[in-house]
Parts: C-alpha cells; structure tokens; sequence
C-alpha cells in the first residue's frame, strides 16, 4: 500500500438506506518490524537505532583528527510528520503528475530519491539552502543548527521558503529525520577526504601554483569530510544481492536526471564496482574512490605540470554512530576492499572499464616522464602543541633528501582559512625559504602562526589549510600539505540532582574563556526532546580575559528513560561550541 493519510469510514446499512460515518484518519507508514516489508530489518536493536532514536552523532574534522557532535532528529516531535507528508505533496515529481507519483509512494527507492531532491532547495524549492562561501549574511551559518526540527519547523512557518543555510550534515541529518518518520531505517554517515568527480573520469584534478597557493579552478574537489545517508530496504530492481544498505545524499552537488538528487545507490555495487546499476553509482564510487592528480599551474602560460598522482588518498575511515551507544564504528570495509591490495585495484579497473574510461588516461599508471624523475626529498608537515582556536598554531616542516647528493631546494609556503571543503577563503600566512639538504640529511623547520593573525581570518569551520611548494634545483617539484581542524574550547554541563518526570531539576553550564581578550555577544541555545520544549536560549554577558561564566536553568523532563541534552555556545571569538549531555531521566 501506499504511504501517506487515509480517511477510514464505516458504511451501516438498515432497512434499505445506508449511511456512512466518518471514523477519522490514520497514517499508514513503511514497517521495518514486519517480515513482508521493503524495509523489514530483522535486527531489533538496529530497530530501535535507525527508526525510533531522535539523537545521534555526526563525524566530522579530518582524517587525522576525528570530531563529533550531537544532533536532534526530532522525528517524533509536534507536527514533524504533517512536514514530512507535505513535503512529498510539493516535489517536482508530484507537480508533474500527481496521480503517478502518488501510486510509487509504496517504494522506499522512489521515495528516498525523491527526498534526497526535496531537502536541498536547488529545482523545487526544498527545505535547505546550500551555501560554501563562509559567509552567511542572510540567514543562520551550517555550523550552528542543533536539529532538524526547528529547520523543518521554519520552513513550513515561511511559506515553503528555503532555509538558510545549509551545508552536507545538515541536509545529511533533516533527511534522516523525514526518512525515519516515515519509518524507513536511516543513518548518517561520514566519509573522510571524500571526491567530488565533477565529470565523471574517477579522478579529481587540484591545482597550485608556484608559490604554493592552492587554486580554485577545478569542478573536483577533496572535501575533508562529507556527510550522506544509508537507508536500509531491498532492491527488487536489482536483485537480492544489492540489498540492504543503500547510499543517499541530499547535498546538492551534481545534477541526476536534470534534478539535485543522488540515490539510491546500492552500498554492496559500489564495493564490487558494479557503476552501472541504478542509481548515481559512478558519483558515490568516486567519492570513496576516486585517484587525486595535484597539478603545478601556471596562470600566465596555461601551462599545467603534472607533480603526483595519488590513489590510496580519498575515501579513509567512513564514520556512523554505534547501535544503541554514543560511539564511531568504521565502515569502510563495507565499501571498498583494502586499499592498496589487488582486489581493490581490480575492482577500480572494473569500473573504469563500465565507464568507459580504460583507453583514456589512467592516472594510476605512471607516464614515461614519471618513471624516468622520482622525487629527490619527501616532507610532511608535523603538529607541535594543541590545535585549539585561540591559541598559537605550531607546526615542523620536515624535509628529507633522498639522494646520495646535495640538494638546493626553495620552498614557497602558504596557510589558508578553508571551508570543510577546502575551498580556500582568505590568506592568512605565507612565507619562503631556501634549504640545503646534504646527502640524506633530514632539516626542520618550525612555524608559528599566532592566533593573532589567524583569529580574523578562520570560518566557522575552524580549517587552515597549509601548503609547502618545493622546488628542487635539478629536480621534480614536491608538494606537502596538510589539514588543519582546530578544536573550540570546551563547555561543560553538569546536572545538578536527579531528573524526574514532571519535576524541575537544575542544569548548570560552565565555559571558560581560554584567550586574553574579552569575548561578547554570548549566547547560549539549549535542546533537548522529552526535556524542554523547543530551544531555550540565554544571553550571558560580556566575560573578560580568562573568566569562566556559569549559567544556571531549570528543566521539567515530561518522558522517562535515557535523553540527551544538547548546548550551543557562540559569542564573537567562537563559533559554534557544540556538546551534549545523557540525562536519565
């Protein structure tokens, strides 16, 4: 049967005349309990984890240091589900053919492709505005959202107006939450230096130039992270063997069928590189896939200089929350083989070949002026000390040279303010320096960025992205980079007694202000389901340099069991400091 809102009515006949009688309305909703469902899932736990649960956690930071926040998917909370049914009622699909559209609402796979489209507001006036600038003038910055539900709320108070603004977890975490009410078993999930293939080729092309800076030139791009879905149902186009988890994303990044929509893609076709089963395959692969050319580019000339190429970068430790517990689980290995054995090569070659791609250039193996010139020294960047917003940031620039010679390099370094995506956004550092290496010899170099120079500079994520250039006398160039995510400084939350049904019960909030300025417009924006309700939000005043604030509120928790309460702190040093807390209730 179709989802959706039924009228149920009662026909009683007597002596010849009959008369119906209204009964009311019910929701019929997709049953993952139930054994003839597209969505049964045998698994209780996984039940009560992917449909029932309101909380959860997204990853997020970079591959080498792993973040994480709280979310409220609120699914279950006041007028959620009438949003999520006017939602399917206000798609493009539904606009251009009510009656077809209406009669596939029993299919998971046409439903999650059609919500994958509706939560960004790109073709159909969806939920979410989409915006990578750093600045969000206009509207309310990714970073500070908490939950789905005051943005679903928002968008039905504005007339269907696209809310601004959203970024991947954010699409990630409200199609979650329509997905979920509609009893359809769904997480997110996180991948790390994840591709954005913009034409197809299962590469992606970065470029830099001479002195190091990286160029906003190409359509590819190496995300740090990027947040999608996995929707749990069969595949009765497919077969038994694509079943279970499938691959949806709502952050609009290329168009499918002329509309911003990806999905579903069967999880078990892109391990085995099957990119021409339905749907968006070759789009999710590469982002899990995808081989990294850096190219040398000279904007004077056009000229483009290949410096390395990379297969093992893209796609590392692919992130969901743990069933019934606040944890990461690394589900990498259920979307590729490992890297760097055969079996993964050779499922890499499989899709080249599906795609048409094998004649054209491989950028795995080496060309002839590649094999002749191996590069004369390596680097790396090292931290040194903490990577906290606030505090000076501390690096080694650690140079080697390979050779039994002596080696001349220059070095061209930069650092820049980032989005997650890393697009650069603003310069904050440069600098260059002109190195000897003996035989073998291995220099470093310390840099120092104070929080001075970087403090205007940083967006709300938080990202640096810093570049080292080298140019070797004699030799092919060297390029070391690295991703920086600072962390905020910590808030704490203490709840102070026992939590009770229908009895108030005090929490207390503690911050610190860790930098030796005064930081002001503090606010405060507390959430929480089953413990207040919608978001409660504090002013707290000005605090001076290394002054801690404690704010005191009361709760009445109106469920019991296990709830979480999450806080936000922002004021104009800090963005965005995100924490939550379990309360029994």
């Amino acid at each position: 049967a179709v989802i959706g809102r039924y009228k149920l009515s009662v026909q009683s006949t007597s002596s010849g005349s009959s008369s119906p009688a209204n009964l009311g309305s019910f929701v019929l909703l997709f049953n993952p309990w139930s054994s003839g469902d597209d969505v049964f899932m045998p698994n209780k736990a996984e039940c009560e984890e992917y449909v029932l649960e309101e909380f959860g956690i997204i990853f997020a930071g970079n591959k080498n240091h792993i973040n994480s926040f709280g979310w409220n998917f609120g699914q279950f909370q006041e007028d959620i589900l009438n949003i999520c049914l006017s939602m399917l009622d206000r798609s493009l699909y539904y606009r251009q053919d009510p009656a077809t559209d209406i009669s596939h609402r029993n299919d998971p796979k046409y439903l999650g492709r059609v919500l994958s489209a509706m939560v960004n507001a790109n073709d159909d006036q969806g939920v979410l505005l989409g915006n990578w600038s750093g600045n969000y003038e206009g509207g309310k910055s990714p970073s500070s959202w908490t939950g789905s539900g005051e943005i679903l709320q928002n968008w039905k108070k504005s007339g269907f107006k696209p809310v601004r603004y959203g970024q991947c977890w954010v699409f990630a975490a409200v199609l979650t939450t329509v997905l979920r009410c509609l009893g359809i078993p769904t997480r997110t999930i996180t991948n790390f230096s994840s591709a954005h293939d913009a034409d197809g080729n299962l590469r992606v092309d970065e470029f830099y130039d001479a002195s190091g800076n990286h160029l906003d030139r190409a359509a590819d791009s190496i995300w740090n992270f990027h947040v999608w879905n996995e929707s749990w149902f069969s595949r009765s186009d497919l077969g038994p063997s694509y079943s279970g988890w499938q691959v949806l994303d709502a952050t609009p990044q290329e168009e499918s069928g002329g509309i911003y929509q990806c999905g579903p893609a069967s999880r078990n076709a892109i391990k085995e590189g099957d990119v021409d089963l339905d749907y968006d395959c070759p789009f999710v692969f590469a982002e899990v896939n995808a081989d990294c050319m850096y190219w040398n580019y000279d904007p004077t000339t056009g000229k483009k200089t290949l410096i390395f190429s990379k297969s093992t970068v893209i796609g590392q430790f692919i992130s969901t929350k743990a069933v019934g517990r606040d944890d990461r689980v690394d589900v990498t290995n259920d979307y590729k083989y490992e890297e760097g054995s055969t079996k993964e090569r050779d499922i890499f070659k499989k899709a080249r070949k599906k795609l048409g791609l094998e004649d054209k250039f491989d950028p795995t193996a080496p060309t002839p002026q590649e094999t002749d010139q191996k590069p004369d020294i390596s680097g790396k960047f090292k931290v040194a000390g903490t990577l906290e917003v606030g505090k000076d940031l501390n690096l080694i620039l650690v140079l080697a040279n390979l050779q039994s010679d002596v080696k001349t390099v220059h070095v061209n370094m930069t650092a820049w303010s980032t989005v997650y995506t890393r697009r650069p956004v603003h310069e904050i550092w440069k600098n260059s320096v002109s190195v000897t290496l003996s035989p073998k010899e291995e220099k470093q170099f310390p840099i120092k960025i104070p929080y001075t120079e970087y403090q205007q500079q940083l967006t709300t994520d938080n990202t640096i992205q810093v570049t080292a250039l080298c140019h070797v006398e004699g030799g092919i160039q060297v390029l070391v980079q690295r991703d920086i995510t600072l962390d905020n400084p910590a808030i704490d939350i203490q709840i102070l007694g026992e939590a009770k049904v229908n009895q108030e019960v005090d929490v207390e909030v503690i911050f610190t202000n860790p930098i030796d300025t005064e930081v002001r417009d503090c606010v405060l924006q507390v959430e929480g389901n089953d413990l207040l309700r919608g978001i409660l939000e504090i002013d707290i005043p000005p605090l001076k340099a290394s002054e801690k604030s404690s704010t005191k509120f009361k709760l009445i928790p109106f469920e019991t069991g296990s709830k979480h309460l999450l806080v936000h702190f922002s004021c104009d040093k800090f963005a965005d400091i995100k924490t939550f807390k379990m309360v029994n209730v």
